[in-house]
């Protein structure tokens, strides 16, 4: 029964860690599969090579996000009779055809997918196969159209794949992958080192035996290592079937909006390795070093007489280092700069979360030994707490590191969040979203605008050209210039009276928004040929009857500054490469965004719209937090696993006085009682030290992003989350309670 325990428990932790081992294969196949079906449009071919063909293929971003939801999109229209098709296609769609994900065309059939079939407006002719899907439950289609070209933004293709310019990650995402990655992988190895643990009373019975009939205590000690090596391995087999099992059923699993395919879920050869060598290697040392302090002898245990008591000083050593190491990098990733130095971070969050293990145990035993009196139950729990506090303080140390590392994470979430989506010029009941669109017309410009301020729930619409001019005079000195009518641009300046033919200038606030802006400064129209820098451009003069104007915070905190010209001054193929840039303000409800975002689809759905001023960054933010938490719910099911476990193996060891005590007539509601009460009282004090050690960790790692702003009641959810575990491990406990207390337990040989 211990072996199969501890093979249990060992198992339990190896199928996290070889999900963990498979998370760098996860990526690289994720990428693969990107690369594959987008990577041939971000890279631009020479012109000789980019010439219309029997193969070519017009393509367009379409990318869209329905509730929370990030669609990948994109219009396709086949230029020859034998196109090239994206990965998971048969051929091409036609003109209003459009080509879906199952995932998507379940939603699309759903009652939900009344906003996306308005949207999208197309008849479904084919299902995208998974080779050229991300993951089963990715939302994706391919549209076909008629009207693409390459002078409208479209990019032409004779094949699909190749590798996309990656940008390097912000910091701090860095830093928010670094530890999330140490704060879910070390709980994994202390459930591991407490599974090899388990029935260690009744094993140092057996080996006091064995020393009986002529063992010595090296050999004794080599037999509890095979013990555990044997349950070590079974336990490795155990586990391997554990994650080959889950990887079955990994593709119909969705969490947080992550879902991957089956055969993607590999670990990686010398990760593999590690954990197969590795686990039963730390198995046969954690059992060693256990024995440290028992002195097994042929009649007895030295143990069962009083213990030392556990010192404080040298418990301190691990936190106290990992913070001499966390505390220099305050202010290294201040402002979005800086890099993060993964290894010193990691260790230095190893080091503070050992800690917790280190000091619960010595909490525990100083608090429940002054404990007196009280009722029955409580005295019951208290006597087996002060005779063996070790084995209960071992089976918390895992949700306390749990919770202490989360609610560390928590306020660094908190914090890089805030910073995306903080907005002091809008209302709490509002929202902005950015508008951008490239390669416009004034007239398509004009119409979107037009057409956001009749759509349902928008409040403010503004939108422009806007291009860049050089400057004459060489360097990299220049202006933006923003075209518009004079209602338009009233919404970025206050002009005063104005009539087609004025121009505007409004000028920086700061040498970080810009040059400024002068009268007769000259400014190259157009844009050079890429294959030829000097080539010769028109020179346009800013005219003396220029107005300098100041321009109008929009409801973002942004101010327009540089050039404001009225339609007739410069045409359209004068401007370099003229871009739409708008902005609505809109009621915070997922109608409102919808409808926002279908005006915005039809008129273009290579259009870009988001939220916040940082799309990219807070993509990724809410991609690393949704991955963190889908870990930490794989993370806590192995917590309560691992607890089960630990608390039926304890309440195994202890059948013999239970059943005594009910035969002496003790009540089985008060036996009952004083387990919850041996399970709560370590967990309340491991609770505690884990938010002011996650307190702790987080304001060091606050420290690293130059911010003290913080919301520093995050703890609550993670303390809320570990103290239910420990209830729910206690309520599956109380059956097989009830079973250890039969009078048969009462017999004994």
């Amino acid at each position: 029964m211990r072996t199969l325990l501890t093979a249990v428990g060992v198992a339990l932790g190896v199928a996290v860690l070889l999900l963990a081992a498979a998370v760098p294969e996860i990526i690289r196949a994720h990428s693969t599969r990107e690369d594959a079906r987008s990577g041939a449009f971000s890279v631009q071919e020479p012109n000789e090579k980019n010439k219309r063909s029997e193969y070519s293929v017009l393509g367009k971003d379409a990318n869209n996000r329905w509730n929370g939801y990030q669609l990948y999109g994109r219009l396709l229209q086949a230029e020859g009779s034998s196109p090239a098709t994206p990965p998971g296609l048969d051929h091409i769609p036609g003109a209003g055809e459009l080509a879906v994900s199952p995932a998507l065309k379940k939603v699309l059939d759903s009652p939900q997918g009344d906003v996306l079939r308005e949207r999208l407006d197309g008849r479904v002719t084919e299902i995208i196969g998974e080779d050229g899907l991300i993951g089963p439950a990715e939302l994706a289609f391919y549209k076909g159209a008629d009207d693409l070209s390459v002078d409208n933004g479209a990019t032409r293709v004779t094949h699909f794949g190749g590798s996309q310019d990656e940008q390097p990650m912000d910091p701090s995402l860095v830093l928010l992958v670094v530890v999330a990655c140490a704060v879910l992988v070390m709980p994994v190895a202390i459930f591991i080192a407490t599974a090899v643990r388990f029935g260690g009373e009744q094993r140092d019975a057996r080996l006091a035996a064995l020393r009986l009939v002529g063992a010595d205590v090296a050999t004794a000690r080599r037999m509890a290592a095979g013990e555990t090596l044997v349950g070590a391995l079974l336990g490795l087999l155990l586990g391997g079937w554990f994650f080959l099992l889950g990887r079955a059923f990994m593709g119909r699993v969705e969490l947080f909006h992550i879902s991957v395919f089956p055969e993607d879920v590999t670990p990686g050869p010398l990760l593999g390795l590690l954990i197969v060598v590795g686990v039963p290697v730390t198995a046969v040392a954690v059992t060693i070093f256990a024995l440290r302090g028992v002195a097994i002898e042929p009649l007895g245990l030295v143990r069962k007489s009083e213990q030392r008591k556990r010192r404080l000083l040298w418990r301190l050593v691990p936190p106290v280092a990992g913070a001499a190491m966390l505390i220099p990098l305050a202010g290294d990733l201040d402002s979005g700069g800086g890099t993060v130095n993964e290894i010193q971070v990691s260790s230095g969050v190893v080091l503070v979360l050992t800690g917790v293990v280190l000091l619960l145990p010595w909490l525990v035993e100083r608090l429940v030994g002054r404990l007196r009196g009280g009722p029955v139950s409580w005295q019951l729990a208290t006597r087996r707490l002060q005779l063996s506090s070790g084995n209960a303080s071992r089976a918390v140390s895992g949700i306390t590191v749990a919770v202490a590392g989360a609610i560390a994470l928590q306020l660094l979430f908190s914090v890089v969040k805030t910073d995306e989506e903080h907005n002091d010029h809008l209302k709490q009941n509002q929202t902005q979203l950015d508008i951008y669109g490239p390669e416009s017309r004034l007239a398509d410009a004009q119409a979107l605008t037009a057409r956001l301020r009749q759509t349902h729930g928008v409040t403010q619409a503004r939108g422009y050209l806007e291009s860049w001019l050089d400057s004459a005079e060489g360097g990299d000195d220049g202006v933006n210039v923003t075209v518009g009518t004079c209602d338009a641009l009233r919404g970025a300046a206050r002009i005063g009276e104005c009539r087609d033919g004025d121009v505007f200038m409004v000028q920086p606030r700061s040498e970080e928004e810009g040059s400024p802006v002068k009268r007769r400064m000259p400014l190259l129209l157009g844009s050079a040929p890429p294959d030829d820098k000097n080539a010769h451009r028109k020179v346009w003069r800013v005219p003396s009857s220029a107005r300098t104007v100041k321009g109008i915070t929009s409801p973002e905190g942004y101010a327009h500054a540089g050039l404001l010209l009225t339609p007739s001054v410069l045409s359209e193929k004068q401007l370099d490469t003229p871009s739409y840039q708008g902005w609505a303000v809109t009621a915070r409800t997922d109608e409102a965004l919808e409808s926002l975002r279908t005006t915005v689809f039809h008129t273009d759905p290579a259009y870009t719209l988001w939220e916040s001023a940082d799309q990219e960054a807070a993509q990724e933010v809410d991609g690393v937090q949704r991955a963190v938490m889908a870990a930490s719910i794989a993370l806590l099911l192995l917590i309560g696993a691992s607890m089960t476990v630990s608390t039926l193996e304890q309440l195994r060891e202890r059948k013999r006085q239970l059943s005594v005590l009910v035969a002496f007539g003790t009540k089985r509601s008060t036996l009952g009682v004083s387990v919850l009460w041996q399970t709560a009282v370590p967990v309340v004090l491991g609770i505690v030290l884990a938010v002011a050690f996650g307190l702790g960790l987080g304001w060091v790692l606050l420290q690293m992003l130059g911010e003290a702003r913080a919301d520093w009641l995050v703890f609550l959810p993670a303390a809320g989350a570990g103290a239910g575990v420990i209830v729910l491990v206690t309520l599956i406990s109380l059956p097989f309670l009830w079973r250890m207390m039969r009078p048969d337990g009462l017999r004994t040989e």
